[in-house]
C-alpha cells in the first residue's frame, strides 16, 4: 500500500476557509429563509474593469485567427506584460527589471511554493497572526514539529502583533534562513512604515535572512509615506522575494493572474557554502511545474496598467476602501476597539470581552446572520480578535452596520 505523507497528518483539522464555509452551509440549511451576510473570505464583488474586459476580448479574438493564435506562451510570461510591470516598478522608485519577473496564477500559490527552493530544515519566522498558507505549506514540506495546544508548531519562530506593539512584528530572536512579511498584513489590515521595513531590510543583511515579502493589497495603499514595495527600501534587493496579485487590486479572484519579483543578486547557500542564485532556482522550478498564464489573461493583465484600466482600477479600490471607512466608523461607534482599514480592504477588531475569537463567529452567525472570520484561524495571536473584509456591495455593509447595532451599543 502506498505510503503517505506524514507531515500532513501534523496539519489542523482543515484550512480556515473551508471551515468557515462548513458551519455557514450547516446553518443556512437549518435557517433556509435567512438571508447570510458574508464578509468573511476576502473575495472581491465588483466587475472587472471595461480596459481589462476590451484587452481580453480582443485577446481571444486574435487566438481565433492562424496569425494571431498562440500555443504554450513563455513559461516565465510574455515579455508585454513583464515589461509593463518593471515599468510600474520604475514608475515608484522601486528597482526592477523584466527579466525578474515571474507572471504566475495567484501570490496564494507563489507563497505556498516558493519554500521549495529552500532546504527542508531550513529555519522559518512569521508573523502572528498571518497568512494560514506561510504555515501549512511549511508543515506540509516537513519543516516544523508538531502543534502545541496554543497553536503553535515547533520548529518555527512566531513573531506576536498585538495592539501593545502596534501590529508590527518584533525582530527575530533565532536568526532565521526564511522571514514571511505581508504589508498591508492580511489579517490585521495594518500597514509597516519606510522606517521599520528599512529596519528589517537592515536585520536581513545581518542575519543572512531572506524575506519572503508578500504586498499583495499594495494598490489599498493611500498613505504616501507608505512603501508599496520592499524594493522601494535601499539594499532589499539583496535581500527579499516579492509577491503581488491582481486578484484584490483588479478583481482577478475568478481569473487567475499574479506575479513574483526575485532580484539577479539575491543568493542562498548551497550544500557546500557556496552561493547559489534564488532567481535561477525558482526559475526551474518554475519552468518544470507551471506551463504559464494564458494568453487573454495576461493582456488583461497587462491593461491594469494602461491610463483606463489605472482610473477605472482606481475607482474600483476607492469604493472597497469606502467600505471599509464605514465599516471602521461604524464599528467604533459601536464601542469595538478597531484595527485596520484605512490602507488596506481589512478590518481587525477585538472581540467583546470574555468572548474567544470562533465564539464571536458563531454569535455573529446565529443571532445576525453575519460571517467574519475568527482570529484564531490566523494564528495563536489572532486569538481574541476579528476579521471583517470590505470586499461587499455598499448595500450590504449599510445592512451589516444596522444588524450589529441593534445588537451592541457603546457603554
Amino acid at each position: 500500500m502506498a505510503r503517505i505523507n506524514p507531515n500532513y497528518s501534523k496539519l489542523k483539522a482543515g484550512y480556515l476557509f473551508p471551515e468557515i464555509s462548513r458551519r455557514v452551509r450547516v446553518y443556512q440549511s437549518e435557517h433556509p429563509d435567512l438571508k447570510i451576510i458574508r464578509m468573511g473570505i476576502g473575495d472581491v464583488v465588483l466587475p472587472i474593469a471595461e480596459a481589462v474586459r476590451t484587452a481580453m476580448h480582443k485577446a481571444v479574438d486574435e487566438m481565433g485567427t492562424l496569425s494571431g493564435f498562440r500555443g504554450y506562451g513563455p513559461d516565465l510570461g510574455y515579455d508585454f506584460l513583464r515589461e509593463a510591470i518593471a515599468k510600474e516598478y520604475k514608475a515608484r522608485g522601486a528597482h526592477v527589471e523584466a527579466s525578474e519577473i515571474f507572471v504566475s496564477d495567484g501570490s496564494k500559490c507563489d507563497t505556498g511554493n516558493i519554500q521549495e527552493i529552500f532546504a527542508t530544515n531550513a529555519s522559518i519566522a512569521l508573523t502572528d497572526p498571518v497568512y494560514p498558507v506561510y504555515v501549512d505549506t511549511n508543515v506540509m514540506a516537513g519543516r516544523t514539529g508538531e502543534i502545541d495546544a496554543e497553536g503553535r508548531y515547533a520548529g518555527i519562530e512566531y513573531l506576536p502583533m498585538h495592539a501593545d506593539n502596534g501590529f508590527v512584528p518584533p525582530l527575530p530572536k533565532t536568526n532565521p534562513d526564511v522571514i514571511y512579511l505581508c504589508s498591508p498584513n492580511n489579517p490585521t489590515g495594518t500597514v509597516m512604515t519606510r522606517k521599520e521595513l528599512t529596519a528589517w531590510v537592515d536585520y536581513a543583511h545581518k542575519s543572512g535572512s531572506v524575506i519572503l515579502y508578500d504586498s499583495a493589497y499594495e494598490a489599498y495603499i493611500q498613505d504616501p509615506s507608505i512603501p508599496r514595495s520592499i524594493f522601494e527600501i535601499p539594499g532589499a534587493r539583496k535581500v527579499a522575494i516579492e509577491f503581488r496579485s491582481f486578484s484584490k487590486t483588479a478583481g482577478f479572484t475568478g481569473v487567475r493572474c499574479g506575479y513574483t519579483v526575485i532580484p539577479l543578486e539575491l543568493e542562498g547557500t548551497g550544500l557546500n557554502g557556496n552561493k547559489v542564485s534564488l532567481h535561477a532556482l525558482w526559475s526551474r522550478r518554475h519552468a518544470t511545474k507551471f506551463n504559464g498564464v494564458s494568453y487573454p489573461v495576461q493582456r488583461g493583465a497587462e491593461a491594469v496598467f494602461s491610463a483606463d484600466g489605472k482610473e477605472q482600477i482606481r475607482s474600483t479600490i476607492g469604493y472597497y476602501l469606502e467600505n471599509a471607512r464605514l465599516l471602521r466608523e461604524g464599528l467604533l461607534a459601536l464601542g469595538f476597539e478597531v484595527f485596520g482599514g484605512e490602507n488596506a480592504p481589512y478590518i481587525w477588531l477585538k472581540t467583546p470581552k470574555g468572548v474567544d475569537s470562533w465564539g464571536f463567529f458563531d454569535y455573529l452567525l446565529n443571532e445576525v446572520q453575519v460571517v467574519g472570520t475568527p482570529g484564531a484561524g490566523f494564528g495563536p495571536s489572532g486569538e481574541g480578535y476579528f476579521r471583517l473584509s470590505a470586499f461587499a456591495l455598499r448595500e450590504t455593509v449599510h445592512e451589516a452596520l444596522a444588524r450589529l447595532a441593534a445588537k451592541f451599543h457603546k457603554s
